[in-house]
């Protein structure tokens, strides 16, 4: 099992930058992907970000291509969303998750960091 804690949330405003940190811990050795999700009120848990743990590949949900960046440090176990541009509908509390296989279902995830843009 990886445990995953996330911080960086909090509160800024429309065009403003946020850096969330996922630092793993636990089983990361036989880590392929972490990937980042979020979940606004009222809606389903989406898609943000992964990144391959080894080569480093890149994936962006549609949303956020062009505003977000994921990387990561793979000597801290660590991995980053740089988020800039950022609009009131980024809204929400970010997770990072490690998938089981490729399912990020029976995977293991973090508690979470809220991030909330006002307008």
């Amino acid at each position: 099992q990886v445990q995953l804690v996330e911080s960086g949330g909090g509160l800024v405003q429309a065009g403003g930058s946020l850096r969330l940190s996922c630092a793993a811990s636990g089983r990361t050795s036989g880590m392929d992907v972490m990937g980042w999700f979020r979940q606004a009120p009222g809606k389903e848990r989406e898609f943000v970000a992964a990144i391959g743990w080894n080569a480093g590949s890149t994936y962006y949900a549609d949303s956020i291509l062009g505003r977000f960046t994921i990387s990561r440090d793979n000597a801290k176990n660590t991995v980053y969303l740089q988020m800039n541009s950022l609009k009131p509908e980024d809204t929400a509390v970010y997770y990072c998750a490690v998938p089981k296989g490729s399912d990020y279902a029976v995977g293991d995830w973090g508690q979470g960091t809220q991030v909330t843009v006002s307008s």
